[in-house]
């Protein structure tokens, strides 16, 4: 194996996704020698087949919405349907020009970009075709792939995965959506804004089951509202090809059939064949375990994003990839409290939340010590004006920091800035009532939440 030349980099780093190239362009602006191996394309899943895809998709979505419902603003408009052709361009082209910038911005940082199957071959060392690229420090970020069920193959055609769902070249009539949580229902929201009948299969008892259940409730209502069809409790055991598409069976017997399965349970790590539990590397389920600044059991390396059992958010893999190259610079990291990062789902209405639930801040504080205040969106001017129902719930230790926030509402997600402050900051709901939020805005919402839970509401009822 040729090394290259005699270089030996600072940080080489096996990933070019969120983690990988943050802890590039960090670690370069640093001062750092960094080399980024890269086998596909430069920006990984969220770039190419996750976040700005699909919310692309999901604008697209909400504008064939606003065509059908422009009668009730005194618009009068049609709605002639979905060019799924043009639906891709609009979409490609977004993914492209970020691409380009992200392209120039590593280049500008005189990262050393190779393009390669990388693989793990030393505690400071990894091959490239034939090439082994040395470094004092590995950083691992190779990232995730959607993951299926034993027994369930995939096709691409009629039994398919995210990936399949974001070039498929036609709106499906029918779905069946294996899988309640962000993919699934961000899914079942942008396909029924283009009319396709959805239905979503659940095994848990309620959608996005990882936030609070009164968030979940929320979605479930709207969701039922639009038509979009749900089973949940029960979960999946086997799935058929039939003459027109698919046929899904649950554990209980229940079937449903659509023109298209797509599985959406959630993305499992590339970790498999790369050579990391040969060189000694901790593993847990194809998860590289690492401690609180990401370092794993072997001096030498780290691990960052999806690869690693923490949330799998492209934000979370920047700062995990920030603080990684911060560490390694020299300067002092400050381990990442996963609470405090804020969360999306962006279906319609959207679902946003930041801190703990309702049920986890009872569990640690006590239920006596926890207080709960929900604000509806029904009295928030913008909010009427969009015409979204919603609701912001406040969790917070009694007498003391807010430590929850939940919101359910169409542009929530461009809510959660504050909301992390309130919970990063531990703000008391006194010191956020003080502050002016503009009017009329839906931000100013959270502002009304946090008089209404300091005893002096504004535009709601005690």
């Amino acid at each position: 194996m040729a090394n290259d030349a005699s270089t030996v980099f600072d940080l080489v780093i096996l990933g070019g996704g969120s983690g990988g190239y943050a802890a590039a362009l960090r670690g370069a602006q640093l001062g750092l020698d960094v080399a980024l191996i890269e086998k596909n394309k430069l920006g990984g899943t969220c770039l190419h087949n996750g976040c700005i895809p699909t919310k692309a998709l999901l604008h697209a979505g909400e504008v064939a919405d606003q065509a059908r419902e422009a009668e009730q603003f005194g618009v009068k408009a049609s709605f002639e349907g979905i060019d799924i052709k043009g639906v891709h361009k609009y979409k490609d082209d977004v993914i492209s020009g970020l691409y380009k910038g992200l392209q120039g911005l590593v280049a500008s940082r005189k990262v050393t970009y190779i393009e390669g199957a990388g693989r793990l071959s030393s505690p400071t060392s990894v091959d490239v075709d034939g090439r082994r690229v040395e470094g004092r420090h590995v950083l691992l970020a190779t990232g995730s792939v959607p993951k299926s069920l034993p027994g369930l193959e995939i096709d691409g055609n009629r039994i398919i995965t995210s990936d399949h769902a974001l070039t498929l070249d036609r709106v499906p009539e029918s779905a069946i959506i294996l899988g309640g949580g962000v993919i699934g229902v961000e899914f079942a929201s942008a396909w029924k804004s283009f009319g396709t009948d959805v239905t979503v299969i659940e095994g848990m008892k309620h959608l996005v089951p990882v936030e609070d259940e009164n968030s979940s409730k929320l979605l479930e209502r709207a969701f039922r509202k639009r038509g979009i069809k749900f089973n949940l409790g029960t979960f999946f055991q086997s799935a058929e090809y039939t003459d027109s598409g698919v046929k899904v069976t649950l554990a209980d017997g229940k079937t449903f059939e659509a023109e298209v399965l797509l599985v959406a349970i959630g993305r499992g790590p590339v970790s498999a064949g790369l050579g990391y539990e040969e060189q000694g590397v901790a593993m847990d389920r194809g998860y590289v375990l690492v401690d609180e600044y990401m370092r794993t059991n072997v001096p030498t390396i780290s691990a960052v994003g999806d690869l690693v059992p923490t949330l799998q958010l492209a934000h979370v893999g920047f700062a995990e990839g920030i603080l990684v190259a911060e560490r390694l610079a020299g300067l002092k990291a400050v381990p990442i409290d996963y609470d405090g990062v804020p969360r999306v789902t962006y279906c319609h209405p959207e679902v946003a939340s930041v801190g703990i639930t309702e049920a986890k801040a009872k569990e640690i504080y006590g239920a006596d010590k926890v207080v709960a205040l929900k604000y509806n969106l029904a009295g928030n001017g913008k909010s009427k004006i969009l015409k979204t129902a919603g609701e912001i719930k406040l969790v917070q230790v009694k007498d003391g920091a807010v430590v929850g926030v939940h919101m359910v509402g169409d542009r929530m997600g461009e809510q959660v800035g504050e909301a992390q402050l309130i919970y990063n900051w531990e703000a008391l709901p006194a010191e956020v009532a003080q502050l002016i939020h503009a009017h009329p805005t839906q931000n100013e919402a959270l502002g009304e939440a946090h008089l209404a839970l300091a005893g002096k509401p504004l535009h709601s009822h005690d």
